[in-house]
């Protein structure tokens, strides 16, 4: 009976470093509005949106050091990866690729869409220069690869067209899993 309860297992996984803006992103995209989250996640962070006729589970891992490592276990489980990354913080990219490479490397079929996000900000790189500092053309061509540019201004204003996108295609990436 083990592979029932397994198959509703099904997460759809964000992942990114700590600061990225996962938990905003996620809660942005679970009620449509903006919601910035202050404190880093600490763990895991759960939550089920309503997209379409389905409800989809969403699991965030903590971006930081000690909780990257659990980062591997859970790609079995997942969907899909959204990836996400702070655009504005340059030094970080190369470490952000090298995990996000690493997570590809374990999974080579999870779709992947990655979040450029704080592309509101002045030092923000351009979407082209994210997936050149990424590498993502060097994801593979079996794999489904989306990239957004994101950015999640006031808080309680309605999320951006892109986010909606974005929203849209996950709901589409999960339903043909």
């Amino acid at each position: 009976l083990s592979f029932v309860s397994q198959e509703k297992n099904k997460q759809i996984l964000v992942l990114g470093l700590d600061g990225a803006g996962k938990t905003s992103v996620l809660y942005s995209l679970a009620s449509n509005r903006v919601q910035h989250s202050e404190a880093p996640t600490q763990g895991f962070n759960a939550v089920c949106i309503d997209i379409e006729d389905s409800q989809m589970e969403f699991l965030e891992i903590g971006g930081s050091e000690p909780f990257r490592s659990y980062w591997e276990m859970y790609l079995s489980r997942g969907l899909l990866l959204i990836f996400v990354v702070d655009s504005a913080d340059h030094n970080r990219l190369p470490e952000a690729k090298k995990y996000l490479h690493k997570l590809i490397g374990a999974n080579p079929i999870l779709p992947l869409v990655v979040f450029a996000n704080k592309q509101d900000l002045e030092t923000a790189y351009h979407i082209t220069d994210i997936h050149e500092a990424l590498a993502l053309s060097d994801v593979g061509n079996d794999r489904k690869m989306f990239l957004f540019g994101t950015h999640l201004t006031q808080n309680g204003s309605e999320i951006p067209s892109t986010m909606q996108d974005a929203k849209d295609l996950i709901a589409q990436l999960a339903a043909e899993v």
